[in-house]
């Protein structure tokens, strides 16, 4: 495995650990990321590696914009996959976008049926359950982004 793929592994976990545990992920974690792909494309191709990553972190960044101006992500997710963006480059974090939407709905798939059955049990049992408002979404991103590392390599 090369430096990016430990990157992308550590930010992922760092980021999937934050999302569940805190449901907020850290700007030094994105921060994280986009420095890691700063160093690894400037490392590797000097400016034209400065160009990929910064292009890349603005492309993971406007992919997911009109989703958190909708509010259906929050600022934390949207960093994450700029940060995913710088170590990826523009190209493949388009491709890491498409899969992190698919692994997003099948988590909403699951979210919803487990809620659904939580509130049918206790609604059998007279007792009340709280309604889980949002979706923590950094594992769909950060599964996404390992799935488009694992076909490149």
């Amino acid at each position: 495995m090369n430096v990016l793929v430990w990157i992308s592994l550590i930010v992922g976990c760092a980021a999937i650990a934050e999302d569940l545990y805190r449901r907020r992920i850290s700007n030094w974690t994105s921060a994280a990321a986009v420095l890691g792909g700063l160093l690894f494309h400037i490392g590797r191709d000097s400016w034209k590696g400065l160009a990929t990553s910064l292009l890349g972190a603005a492309t993971g960044f406007g992919v997911f914009l009109l989703f958190y101006l909708l509010q259906g992500m929050g600022g934390g997710d949207l960093k994450l996959m700029a940060g995913f963006g710088s170590l990826l480059g523009p190209g493949l974090v388009v491709h890491a976008a498409f899969f992190t939407a698919v692994f997003g709905g099948l988590m909403a798939a699951a979210w919803l049926t487990v809620n659904w059955a939580r509130r049918t049990l206790a609604r059998s049992s007279g007792s009340t359950v709280a309604r889980a408002r949002t979706i923590p979404y950094a594992p769909a991103i950060a599964f996404g982004c390992w799935l488009v590392l694992l076909t490149k390599s």
